[in-house]
């Protein structure tokens, strides 16, 4: 693989893994002396070179200026982010086929409209649970339900568990 098809894992101030960017990008950082090289491993980087200046890049670099933190407010619970959420599948039986969202506690016993009592279910499904909960039908769901978290945040925990 080419040098400039590299990728480096930018850290904040703070040393929390924010995101990973392309060498070029971590170039100009480095550079600019925005950067400087974290050594978390002994995996070497790579030396960029040009006419009049060679640079070390290594594969952690952090920012030494505070950049300000981006604003991600969470998605509304609609049909969209729920559908997206669960990739266009069924949460009872896996069918992708007339999906409707259902609520797992109903809203006539209190249930909100909230990320961790939304799913989608297919038509079938949905009529077969009706106005009840999954205790009294026996229906379980395919996977824990989450609600969806910053990009940053599933960065970080993505490459903690990596290293």
């Amino acid at each position: 693989m080419q040098v400039l098809e590299q990728f480096v894992v930018l850290f904040s101030q703070n040393y929390l893994p924010l995101c990973r960017v392309n060498i070029k990008r971590a170039i100009v950082l480095l550079v600019s002396n925005k950067a400087e090289p974290v050594d978390f491993s002994t995996e070497g980087g790579w030396l960029v070179r040009s006419r009049s200046l060679v640079v070390s890049v290594r594969k952690h670099i952090h920012l030494k200026i505070a950049a300000a933190e981006r604003i991600w407010k969470m998605p509304p619970v609609n049909r969209r982010e729920v559908l997206r959420r669960e990739h266009h599948s069924c949460q009872y039986c896996g069918s992708t086929k007339g999906l409707t969202l259902d609520h797992l506690i109903p809203r006539s016993k209190g249930g909100l409209h909230t990320w961790d009592n939304v799913v989608t279910a297919c038509e079938r499904c949905n009529s077969r649970k009706g106005d009840k909960t999954l205790g009294e039908t026996g229906m379980q769901l395919q996977k824990k339900l989450k609600a969806r978290e910053h990009p940053a945040v599933s960065f970080a925990e993505q490459f903690w568990i990596d290293m």
